[in-house]
């Protein structure tokens, strides 16, 4: 194999696929990634046997070939070579070793053999369609706070995706709970998409579909099975496996008799949050809301830091109520709505509170409240 590339337009794609081999590795061909030449083109694939990302880019061809090469030294050593580079790779004479240039630079790397290297990407997958890049990134945006980090719960471990209806109509939903906080965040459904197992997609491909997306306003492919799901744009496909677990019953969770209802401005609210959190103990994170006719009291203490307290004018007309709640969990909710009203409904001070975006009913959080 022999063909060169700008720098930069190996930067992008290597640093997509070296995104998802894992730092530390018991199985060596896993650490590398694996570069086919073949028709004008470098295509880069990288695994960790959960999932695998396959990403291609135009080169200058001198001969055809595969290998595998360790892919975060080479990450980084493309990083690290001057803008306007032109990089040369070939296999040189010596076998399992690869020969890297670029300008007055010279690297030799250890390869390993290419037909070791895993693929998971290469079965058709049952159920296919479209979704905009804009709709993909909202739903991501709006759940993945909330995926739970407990891995003996790891059926809570990604967002589930499932096609439903909601008030008579279809809808494709995604939800994430990690038993504190719950983000349910649904959007028309998609032609193709009515007859979809539900699903459970792990955080990291959460996380890398993020990344690829981040960069384009086209659509994404997805397709999927039961065990299985892939996503397509551009010169990218990534492949996950799927959470082989029962997501819960998360509607059991969404309180239906909350009647007392808080309206306030988000940003206001929130920044009043952060500013008394300051002083709210590092393990409990906690502040207090007292509501009053027209008036929201936010306070936090702490042995170590003292006391804060912030009065805020607000729409409330119930009963008068104290409640706590955990600021970071607070605040990540009140990241999410991109309105400028947030509409909190509230039963008592032990009940999980519903919070909405004034502006936008596809869109709902649930918050457990917490003593304080």
């Amino acid at each position: 194999m022999n063909f060169t590339i700008d720098r930069a337009a190996l930067l992008r794609p290597l640093g997509h696929v070296q995104s998802v081999v894992e730092r530390r590795n018991t199985i060596p061909i896993l650490a590398n990634v694996l570069l086919r030449v073949r028709d004008g083109k470098l295509s880069l694939t990288a695994t960790d046997m959960d999932m695998d990302i396959v990403e291609s880019v135009e080169c200058k061809v001198v001969a055809e070939g595969t290998l595998t090469v360790p892919a975060h030294t080479l990450y980084e050593i493309v990083r690290k070579l001057p803008d306007g580079s032109e990089l040369c790779l070939e296999s040189s004479g010596e076998v399992g070793r690869v020969a890297v240039t670029a300008g007055r630079s010279n690297f030799t790397l250890p390869s390993l053999p290419a037909d070791e290297f895993p693929s998971l990407s290469g079965e058709e997958l049952q159920y296919a369609f479209l979704l905009s890049a804009a709709d993909a990134r909202s739903m991501i945006d709006r759940t993945r706070f909330a995926i739970s980090n407990e891995e003996t719960r790891y059926y809570l471990n990604g967002i589930f995706l499932h096609a439903t209806q909601s008030n008579e109509v279809s809808v494709l939903r995604a939800v994430a709970t990690d038993g504190h906080r719950l983000a349910r965040v649904e959007i028309p459904l998609p032609e193709g998409a009515s007859n979809i197992p539900s699903v459970i997609v792990p955080r990291k491909a959460v996380n890398e579909i993020r990344k690829l997306i981040e960069e384009t306003d086209g659509e994404v492919s997805v397709s999927l099975s039961e065990s299985k799901m892939r996503f397509a744009l551009a010169d990218t496909v990534l492949t996950t496996k799927l959470i082989d677990g029962t997501f819960p019953d998360y509607e059991r969770v969404i309180p239906t008799g909350n009647d007392k209802t808080l309206e306030v401005n988000c940003k206001t609210f929130a920044d009043a949050v952060d500013r008394v959190a300051t002083i709210s103990s590092e393990k409990s994170r906690s502040v207090k809301l007292q509501l009053e006719e027209g008036s929201l009291v936010l306070s936090a203490s702490s042995p170590e830091s003292g006391t804060a307290r912030e009065v805020l004018d607000v729409s409330y007309a119930a009963d008068p109520m104290e409640i706590g709640f955990n600021s970071r969990y607070l605040l990540d909710i009140a990241n999410q709505i991109e309105g400028e009203g947030a509409v909190f409904a509230l039963a008592d001070a032990a009940s999980p509170t519903i919070v909405r975006d004034q502006e936008d009913e596809s869109s709902l959080y649930v918050l457990m409240p917490m003593r304080v």
